[in-house]
């Protein structure tokens, strides 16, 4: 107890001199940040996930061509999940003599469970949206307003669906399980699951999608972490014709999407936890070195090394216990109020937070101090008593490398803790550990430069750079520190910049939102004419062919012989063969050789990269597919990483021309339709009536405004990391104040005047940001390369002027911290300055 009494005194008397001040400040702002950036991004995580499975219309969707067995129903209740089901059919609706074929979808009550169905109950073409909690009443009917058009429907209307007459009650302007299933190819038609029997549409034998909605009643993260287990639980229950869809498996553009996201908000998690243990690791150097005075005394006193060892483990504690506590509770409140301004900003509201963040701050505290600051502090039980009267005497209390080791060891674990990939945070802990390498061997190099170096003519460059030569040790230790902590944001504004721009072009605003199939080749001049017309911007028109794998390499294709779902699905399902002279721009070619003219009628074969992945397919492998009863053998000469975020048509398969030419052939293609020219669709079709129109504009929409939401998220998380990581550096900027005090004291009464001791002082920490910036950028761009080709799956691109912006802002940033710090004593006189001292 004497050990901790005294523990508590000494803590006491150093916050009341300030001595400890520094080291507790840059400790409340290390956990500050971290656990601010915590349950920032664990509250947009929730959010996007939240957000995604809108698309579904719930957090995991069972699909059957058949009844859902009750068993699965009976196994979410049991984990008191929400549930709700629903089938889809196509049938013709009819209204006078007039019919389309719709998509029909009866529901049940509480459809669905993520989002709201928008409706108006207004005309189809002067619609007034509105949200409905409800699904349609008994006897009555929502369709989309195109298939209200075709059959000129209004409010009120009759409509015959099978052998029972229904109302029409709203026009269905947005469905948000649609998401699941982008290419519909007739309008939807939503109705009453009590009505369906009465339509006598389903039948033994017929084609309807039987499905069995799912949902937490947690939200975001943890709504997909409790379906995790649910799922888990299905799989191997599923029977031939069942499968499950969450919103990665039902929409890969939504999957890449979500998993960058994620990826990035993992990453600014990172910057938190590299600034905090910098912000340590230059608190406590002088924190030592001002302590020396006090444990020398002790000795004196007759204090052992145990009693003092006791004393700086429970100071320690102390510190740690409430620099975390302080860290924390700032942590939440900074972060709650930046999630009331996004929510009013772009979102609706997001999820409460978890607790995770608070142990994580409250781990980061303890961790950091115990292994940065108490390696130090345990040098201080070897300062010699004799110190108290000569102050050159230091004892045993110069350290090495070896010391910090533990801390480098809690910063990879903290590290690959926040990233959650292993990949990701091994690149990242590579860079670190390569760039404290080499900054500290260029900052040693750098001092015997400036020590060898004689200058005699440059005033107060010679002050400044007398500063570097006085202290090497903490000169080394400030390019490190500053460089980690530039690495960090640099990277993080790398990502940043790279992930937006990879989610703009992935789905601009101008993408594809209109696709018409069944187009016949003496069409085809008609259809582009209509469409310039109208100035339509449209892309090719592209041919296909239906056909279905049946062997590989002369042996049978085994579909069983696949374990993944998936694989078995494609290997089952038929292909769109099309042909192609040149590679489309959204392809990019990963391996072998793209054909030449004068291969044209070749059998060779182009294969979808993901595709052949899967299948286990590779370059020279021989297909044989099944075109209309005939035989077609091809083999694999190139394989295409295809951008299917673009919208535009694309195929797995492609040939040279003239390969097909025996077969019968549709074609299909794609256009953007801008809002106010519906009218050109419908001379389309009055033109060409067998032409199919599928709508895709309302998922689209939807897609991008996630995508839009997931941009300003990373957008919010980028200006706090980036602010929190400024209040950490200065931080440790702060705590070399006490001995630039002595040093302008000094060069006071000597005769310097204040603007030589401000500029000396600028000339010094411009050297260290300059040098510091330099190795930043070398090491964040090496880290970026490998972050966007390995783990993100985006091109890299060097951004001269982002790494100059770096450059220019530390060669600014560093100095003025610097100067703000010390500010106050510049402007007092010399003898008020050594009366402090």
């Amino acid at each position: 107890m004497l050990a901790l009494s005294i523990a508590w005194r000494q803590c006491r008397s150093l916050w009341s001199s300030g001595e400890i001040r520094v080291l507790l400040f840059a400790l409340i702002l290390a956990v500050t940040a971290t656990t601010s950036v915590s349950f920032f991004t664990d509250r947009i995580k929730s959010s996007m996930q939240t957000q995604g499975n809108v698309l579904l219309g719930a957090d995991l969707v069972v699909n059957s061509d058949h009844a859902i067995p009750a068993a699965y129903l009976a196994e979410a209740r049991k984990r008191q999940y929400q549930t709700t089901q629903a089938l889809e059919f196509s049938s013709m609706v009819l209204k006078g003599e007039s019919s389309e074929l719709a998509e029909i979808k009866a529901v049940e009550a509480g459809f669905p469970l993520r989002g709201h169905l928008t409706i108006s109950k207004q005309s189809a073409t002067t619609a007034k949206e509105s949200s409905s909690v409800d699904i349609p009443a008994r006897g009555t009917v929502w369709m989309e307003p195109r298939l209200a058009q075709k059959l000129a429907l209004k409010i009120g209307d009759e409509v015959s669906v099978g052998e029972s007459q229904f109302k029409v009650a709203a026009f269905l302007l947005q469905e948000p399980s649609r998401g699941g299933d982008m290419f519909s190819i007739a309008p939807r038609l939503l109705m009453n699951s009590t009505d369906v029997e009465a339509t006598g549409l389903v039948q033994f034998g017929s084609r309807v999608k039987y499905q069995l909605l799912v949902a937490s009643t947690n939200d975001g993260v943890a709504a997909n972490q409790a379906m995790e287990g649910y799922a888990e639980w299905l799989k191997p229950q599923l029977a031939r014709g069942e499968r499950v869809d969450d919103i990665r498996s039902a929409r890969p553009e939504m999957r890449n999407a979500l998993n960058k996201a994620q990826q990035f908000l993992g990453i600014a998690s990172m910057v938190g936890v590299i600034l905090a243990m910098v912000a340590m690791l230059l608190a406590s150097i002088p924190y030592v070195q001002k302590s020396l005075d006090a444990y020398a005394l002790m000795r004196c006193f007759g204090a052992t090394k145990k009693l003092i060892t006791q004393i700086l483990l429970y100071q320690t504690l102390l510190l740690a216990l409430v620099g975390s506590v302080i860290g924390c509770v700032l942590g939440f409140a900074a972060q709650y109020g930046l999630a009331i301004l996004a929510g009013r900003l772009f979102l609706e509201t997001l999820p409460a937070p978890g607790w995770m963040p608070v142990l994580l701050g409250l781990v980061t505290g303890f961790a950091t101090l115990l292994t940065v600051v108490w390696p130090q502090l345990m040098r201080l039980r070897a300062v010699p008593a004799l110190r108290i009267l000569r102050q050159d005497l230091e004892g045993n209390v110069r350290s090495n490398g070896i010391v910090f080791l533990p801390a480098l060891l809690v910063l990879a674990g903290l590290v690959f803790w926040h990233a959650g990939d292993i990949k990701l945070a091994g690149i990242v802990f590579a860079a670190l550990v390569a760039l404290v390498v080499v900054a500290g061997f260029l900052a040693y190099a750098g001092m015997r430069v400036v020590q060898s170096f004689s200058v005699q003519n440059f005033g107060v460059v010679k002050l400044g750079l007398m500063g570097l030569r006085r202290r090497p040790i903490l000169t080394i230790a400030q390019v490190v520190g500053l460089s980690m902590g530039l690495m960090a944001i640099l990277l993080l504004a790398f990502v940043r910049n790279d992930l937006l721009k990879n989610w703009q072009t992935s789905l601009p605003a101008h993408a594809p939102n209109r696709f018409v199939i069944n187009i016949q080749a003496d069409q085809i001049p008609g259809i582009n004419a209509l469409l310039t017309s109208h100035a339509i911007q449209h892309a090719d028109i592209f041919p296909m062919v239906r056909a279905r794998l049946i062997s590989v390499n002369g042996k049978p294709l085994n579909i069983e012989q696949y374990k993944d779902d998936r694989a078995k699905r494609l290997a089952e399902r038929e292909f769109n063969l099309s042909w192609a002279a040149q590679m489309q721009a959204d392809n990019e070619l990963v391996a072998g050789q793209w054909w030449k003219a004068e291969d044209a009628g070749k059998q060779l074969l182009s294969l979808e990269q993901g595709l052949a992945e899967t299948l286990n397919l590779k370059l020279g492998d021989k297909l044989t597919y099944d075109v209309a009863g005939t035989q077609l053998d091809l083999t694999i000469t190139s394989l295409r990483k295809v951008e299917w975020n673009s919208m535009h048509v694309n195929f797995f398969a492609v040939t040279p021309p003239k390969v097909l030419d025996n077969y019968a052939a549709n074609y299909l293609t794609s256009f953007h339709l801008p809002a106010g020219k519906e009218e050109a669709l419908n001379q389309l079709v009055r033109k060409f009536p067998n032409l199919t129109i599928i709508n895709v504009s309302a998922v689209m929409e939807q897609l991008q405004s996630l995508l839009s939401k997931m941009s300003y998220a990373i957008e919010f998380v980028f200006g706090f990391s980036l602010l929190a990581g400024l209040a950490v550096l200065y931080a440790a900027l702060m705590a070399t104040r006490e001995e630039r005090v002595r040093e302008s004291t000094l060069m006071r009464v000597l005769g310097a005047s204040r603007k030589q001791v401000v500029l000396a002082m600028l000339v010094e920490f411009s050297c260290i940001g300059i040098l510091a910036s330099i190795v930043a950028n070398i090491f964040t761009n090496v880290a970026a390369y490998y972050l966007a080709t390995l783990v993100l799956d985006m091109e890299y691109q060097f951004n001269a002027w982002l790494s100059v912006q770096a450059l220019l802002a530390t060669i600014v940033l560093v100095p003025l911290s610097a100067w703000l710090v010390a500010r106050n004593q510049f402007n007092q006189p010399p003898r008020s300055l050594l009366q402090s001292v």
